[in-house]
């Protein structure tokens, strides 16, 4: 597969970032070249994943594939790493989490001090200039005993270059906005008011933050009033101030299995800026007026107050669908009507209905795992994304033609965007699918959403259903923050942004900025407009972390569930095949592990890269991506967040 080009090539000399696997191996990708550059362990020179180098390009030699060596280290993507402190031979040294890290780290035994080993700390590199030589570190942090759940969560965080912690002075002017957060006369006037619009919240049951709310009028029998209110975040936060400065460099909220590290202090998020029920909050909304089919006759932004009347959970509110009893019953009928008519369109548009599983795990006192279910897709769900992705388009069609109108710089609007998709990764999407028995409508490593939609609809309820979505996800290009408008692909949407979630992610602020200077005509300073295309690229970076970690969360909550369950048989399905052995996903927690090919019996089995299958030469037996298994869990690898099984 060709990579995607980031390497400029100057002569057999080539700069770019370079990819480290767990073996230590790195690989550059790089123009003019159809495969990734490898770079062998031994000629790294002690570049670390991510990290920005040049290399020389090695002489290609028959039916081998390119390599080189790093020559010098630009710049690097990271100094610090979490991992587990240990001693041998009167040395003391880091062994990191990232199994990409392929260096253990030296730590001065001066550091130590009474820290026990199996302990997992902090550590940041302070000097690594010669390959043949470990890396020097200096302790940053103490985190506590391995396989501790407040340890390894902490981790986790850290790993991914996030703060557990908000510095003080953040903490401090939160608290003062706190103080001084009664809505005033004046302000109110500057408003459209809706408090005494039937106003609600849904939200998953464990929600703290509440960044948005609908509203519903009906104005006859055929036309309907639909506000979709969004927490006035900067009204509050203005460039400038230290937790501005904070929620750009977290640029996202994360979410663990047991917590959320947010973006904002709490005192903003849980309470001054959430639309709380009962209380009058202040808002930016987007009020549309719809006909019965979901068609938009009018739109309004602007900002407003709003008091919310009820704080639905998705689940209250999917029971007072289900029976059409309950509070604000008509209401909610109404909105999913609407919002299964806007849904209906959109797919009939060529919007992609990706749907896929998340776990949702059970936990004891102790944050041990004793339950773990796949969540359920409600009504309810399916209902507030509908508006809010209605929001986020119309938001984005106005910032586009208004921009054009008044012969404003297209680069001062933030657009979500989702290119289409590698020509190349199609193709290989296309060849897969052919493997295992589907037939996807590619031509010249092109393919329609509705090509895609229909395939999806296919393999509804079947046993590979999952895999064949995770691949066709894996084809597409990543959805990303910028300045520059191509369009969302999946959603078939010309224009889309994220307005939506202010409390959590900084381009809804950046967002709602551009909003307000084209409502009012207010100008946004210069050197703010010129930083958004670099907060554009480091959001879209710590977004990839946050999702990264939250997985990390995930997998070790899955891995400690299943721990006690070594020894067990369950049933499973292959969604991957290597040249090494098997990856199985168990069905009901979503558990993936290996099937090693030496466990895989009495056969020399043999890894055919076309079939997505190891088969076995004396036997034929054949194992093939998406094919049900039978397994039984042999190893439960806290450490590195591994499962082992064997077929049955």
């Amino acid at each position: 597969m060709k990579a995607e080009q980031t390497g400029r090539r100057s002569g057999n000399r080539v700069t770019g970032i370079v990819s480290v696997t767990a073996r230590g191996v790195g690989y550059l990708p790089a123009e003019g070249y159809e495969q990734d550059i490898e770079i062998p362990k031994e000629w790294l020179n002690t570049a670390l994943n991510r990290d920005t180098v040049e290399v020389m390009v090695h002489p290609e030699k028959k039916n081998e594939r390119i390599q080189g060596e790093v020559l010098q280290v630009l710049s690097r993507a990271r100094m610090e790493f979490v991992g587990v402190l240990e001693r041998e031979n009167g040395l003391s040294f880091l062994k990191p989490d990232d199994r990409r890290m392929y260096s253990n780290i030296v730590i001065p035994t001066s550091e130590i001090g009474d820290i026990k080993n199996d302990t997992k700390v902090l550590v940041r590199i302070i000097k690594w200039d010669d390959p043949k030589k470990n890396p020097e570190g200096k302790i940053v942090t103490v985190l506590g005993k391995k396989g501790e759940h407040e340890t390894e969560m902490r981790a986790i965080v850290l790993e991914h270059n996030f703060e557990t912690q908000i510095p003080e002075d953040v903490e401090a002017e939160a608290l003062e906005i706190g103080k001084n957060r009664e809505i005033t006369k004046d302000e109110i006037a500057k408003r459209k008011d809706f408090r005494n619009t039937t106003t609600f919240t849904i939200d998953p049951v464990d929600a703290k933050d509440f960044d948005d709310a609908l509203s519903f009028r009906r104005i006859d029998e055929s036309t309907f009033e639909v506000g979709i209110h969004i927490a006035d975040v900067t009204h509050y936060v203005r460039p400038g101030m230290a937790i501005d400065e904070e929620a750009r460099k977290r640029g996202t909220s994360i979410y663990l299995v047991d917590r959320t590290i947010p973006m904002l202090p709490e005192v903003l998020s849980n309470d001054v800026c959430s639309l709380n029920a009962g209380e009058d909050k202040l808002a930016f909304s987007a009020v549309f007026e719809l006909d019965k089919k979901g068609t938009i006759k009018s739109r309004w932004f602007g900002r407003t107050i709003i008091n919310s009347n009820k704080r639905f959970t998705y689940e209250s509110a999917q029971e007072v669908l289900t029976t059409g009893t309950g509070d604000f019953a008509k209401e909610l009928q109404t909105l999913d009507l609407l919002a299964r008519e806007l849904r209906a369109k959109r797919f009939k548009e060529g919007s992609i209905a990706f749907e896929t599983d998340e776990v949702k795990f059970e936990l004891d006192e102790n944050m041990k795992p004793i339950g773990v279910r796949v969540k359920e897709r409600l009504e309810t769900m399916l209902l507030i994304e509908d508006f809010m992705l209605m929001a986020n388009r119309e938001v984005a069609e106005f910032l586009y033609t208004h921009s054009k109108k008044g012969g404003v710089r297209e680069t001062i609007a933030i657009y979500r965007i989702h290119d289409v998709p590698n020509e190349e990764k199609i193709d290989e999407l296309g060849i897969f699918l052919k493997a295992i028995g589907y037939d996807l409508n590619v031509r010249h490593g092109k393919v329609s959403p509705k090509d895609i939609n229909r395939l999806l609809a296919e393999i509804k309820g079947k046993p590979e259903e999952r895999l064949i979505q995770t691949a066709t996800i894996r084809s597409m290009a990543k959805a990303i923050y910028s300045t520059k408008n191509v369009g969302h692909f999946s959603l078939a949407f010309r224009y889309y942004t994220h307005f939506t979630s202010p409390i959590r992610r900084y381009p809804d602020m950046m967002v709602h900025r551009i909003l307000a200077s084209h409502l009012d005509g207010s100008k946004i300073p210069e050197e703010e407009l010129a930083e958004y295309g670099r907060l554009a690229i480091q959001s879209s970076a710590r977004e990839i972390e946050a999702v990264s970690a939250e997985r990390d969360s995930i997998k070790y909550k899955q891995v400690e569930y299943m721990k006690e369950h070594v020894g067990e048989v369950f049933e499973g399905v292959i969604t991957g095949v290597t040249d090494f052995g098997l990856f199985v996903e168990e069905k009901k927690s979503k558990a993936e592990g290996m099937v090693r090919m030496r466990d895989l019996g009495n056969d020399y089995y043999v890894f055919e890269r076309k079939k997505y299958a190891i088969v076995g030469e004396r036997t034929k037996k054949a194992y093939q991506l998406g094919d049900p298994v039978k397994i039984k869990l042999i190893e439960a690898n806290l450490d590195q967040k591994m499962l082992t099984w064997t077929l049955v």
